[in-house]
């Protein structure tokens, strides 16, 4: 996160802690001293661990947590470098998915993800199955004009052997347009293939996106900000912009940088610590946000 960027995220802490006491969200245990940078999350309902990784400047390495918190399995990721490790996801198999396209600048031409084979999870290392690197075919400068910097990315997931990334926007005059890219789950380069784009709202503070996850069944596509979800829905194939749209509130303000489904209606959700606010794991019921809306 560049200065400017915590700059504002501390001023909306200050300006929004009224909003800390929610009840919307659940809280599951806060997330050990050794995490204090986490940026995915996805979770294994088989065995009840939530995986999750850190952001640039942090190890290259994936990290299993149980029921209370506590980190029972630190998986190292070789021949790999964690240049900005921004989301985790998986497949249906239960393979996971290390997305590498932190981009806050805009300038990156080594973008990728990796692929890490499910029976490796747990082990002191392991190595990737298969490195799928990637391009935006619209970005044609490096960095673009500042009122075009829509190619940072911090939430994907993996649907059908593709990957859906959504854009984290950082243009100069942020209106909340978010692209929609999708990249084959295959090895080797490719172009990814702009699907769409929708909008948020024009505060960068509460609507930059910072994940996105598929719920179990398939059926659901949910966004992340700091204090708000996107959820889509009643949508064909991958057409999910399509989809009806609701923006749900969780009357919580931290910087929330991971989500992910526990089940078709339950969202866990991680945020960093900042100014002793976060650092925590939460829980939370679609079903209940809706209510709410």
């Amino acid at each position: 996160m560049s200065l400017k960027n915590y700059i504002s995220v501390v001023i909306a802490f200050v300006f929004l802690s009224c909003q800390q006491d929610s009840n919307s969200l659940t809280t599951l245990y806060s997330l050990p001293k050794k995490l204090k940078e986490v940026s995915g999350i996805t979770y294994f309902s088989t065995n009840n661990l939530l995986w999750t990784l850190e952001d640039s400047g942090n190890a290259n390495s994936i990290y299993g947590l149980n029921s209370n918190g506590e980190i029972v399995k630190n998986t190292t990721i070789e021949n790999t470098e964690n240049i900005d490790w921004e989301d985790i996801s998986k497949d249906k198999d239960g393979n996971l998915y290390i997305g590498d396209f932190g981009n806050n600048d805009n300038l990156r031409q080594d973008l990728c993800i990796y692929k890490i084979d499910k029976n490796s999870l747990g082990n002191e290392s392991t190595t990737p199955v298969y490195k799928i690197s990637f391009a935006y075919p619209e970005q044609k400068d490096f960095p673009p004009k500042k009122t075009a910097m829509f190619y940072d990315v911090e939430g994907f997931f993996e649907f059908k052997n593709n990957f859906y990334l959504f854009t984290k926007n950082r243009s100069k005059g942020f209106d909340g347009t978010s692209y929609l890219y999708k990249v084959p789950n295959a090895a080797g380069f490719h172009q990814a293939e702009f699907i769409g784009e929708f909008k948020t709202c024009g505060d960068y503070n509460h609507c930059a996106i910072t994940s996105a996850s598929i719920s179990p069944d398939e059926s659901k596509v949910v966004v992340l900000s700091h204090d708000k979800i996107w959820i889509f829905e009643n949508f064909t194939g991958d057409n999910f912009l399509n989809g009806i749209k609701t923006e749900l509130y969780l009357n919580h303000f931290s910087q929330k940088e991971a989500i992910c489904f526990k089940d078709n209606d339950t969202l866990i959700i991680a945020d960093e610590k900042t100014k002793k606010i976060g650092g925590k794991v939460y829980e939370v019921s679609l079903k209940k946000l809706k209510s709410k809306s």
